[in-house]
């Protein structure tokens, strides 16, 4: 699915869209909500892309606002239409919880993704195995590890998106690279794969080493979601140990996070380093040991 038809991309492009037919038009909120009659609480929900909207609220809303042209109703009719499409991971909404797949839906609509990890890889970045090995350390039944490992990968489509693929910033602490997870095989196969992403142009991974000592990383890990259509359109999502939270609409404190990354390339080696520093870090992996000789 391409950025353009993700339907989470034409929610957010839709909100966008009204919101600023409405401040053109100069109306506020309330008066809109009166004149149709209806809550300003549901116009806000249609404005901050919490909900959807049907076609004929959609229609009377743009007649309100004085929009005549037949063509742009048609557009905007058209991409209320695609925002109520399904989604490759809608099938998924039995085994997770609505935030994980809204997670997931921001992810394949980001035109710009930055992603700071601290204890473990980023997850566009895993290799099967080594997704597995991570799932493995927790309290997870066979089928749930199956399900997680395949949307894990599912996740990585827009790795190989051919038309406008997004733009893939990442800083990972050195620890992350030098814990064997999985055992010395997977972990170098990991590696070899973080070398081959980073060559391409549209992704930049950087390692944040040991020896800047301490530094803003250590607050936690986090990713900031930019999307198309709108300047400064972010969502957030912090990582806990006992879980994650994901903040869908706050400018501030975006920007906040943003400039926190920003922070965060300025410390870390630069992405030409990538590949000696994980040469680096493979080399220092112990050799397998022998199998030892069955007694008899």
């Amino acid at each position: 699915m391409s950025q353009g038809a993700n339907p989470v991309v034409q929610q957010r492009r839709l909100r966008s869209e009204l919101r600023q037919i409405r401040e053109d038009a100069g109306f506020f909120q309330k008066d809109v909500a009166d004149a149709l009659d209806w809550s300003v609480s549901k116009l806000i929900r249609i404005e901050t892309g919490a909900v959807g909207i049907s076609k004929t609220d959609l229609i009377a809303l743009l007649h309100h606002y004085g929009v005549k042209d037949q063509r742009r109703i048609d557009e905007l009719v058209e991409i209320a239409r695609s925002s109520r499409q399904s989604a490759w991971w809608d099938k998924y909404r039995e085994q997770f919880p609505q935030q994980f797949l809204t997670f997931l839906g921001y992810e394949a609509s980001a035109k710009v993704l930055r992603q700071f990890q601290v204890l473990t890889l980023p997850g566009l970045l895993q290799t099967r195995e080594y997704a597995r090995a991570v799932m493995e350390t927790g309290r997870n039944t066979a089928d749930q590890i199956s399900v997680g490992v395949d949307v894990r990968i599912q996740r990585q489509q827009l790795l190989e998106q051919e038309q406008n693929p997004p733009k893939l910033f990442f800083v990972v602490d050195e620890a992350v690279l030098r814990r064997t997870v999985g055992g010395p095989k997977v972990m170098q196969a990991q590696l070899e794969r973080l070398k081959e992403l980073n060559r391409r142009p549209n992704i930049s991974i950087q390692i944040a080493r040991f020896d800047i000592g301490a530094y803003v990383g250590m607050r936690g890990a986090f990713t900031v979601f930019e999307f198309p259509y709108e300047e400064e359109d972010y969502a957030v999502l912090l990582e806990y140990s006992h879980r994650d939270v994901l903040v869908p609409n706050d400018p501030e404190q975006a920007a906040e996070f943003v400039e926190t990354f920003f922070e965060l390339e300025a410390v870390a080696s630069p992405k030409s380093d990538t590949d000696e520093i994980i040469d680096e870090i493979i080399a220092s992996f112990p050799s397998e040991e022998k199998a030892a000789p069955v007694e008899t």
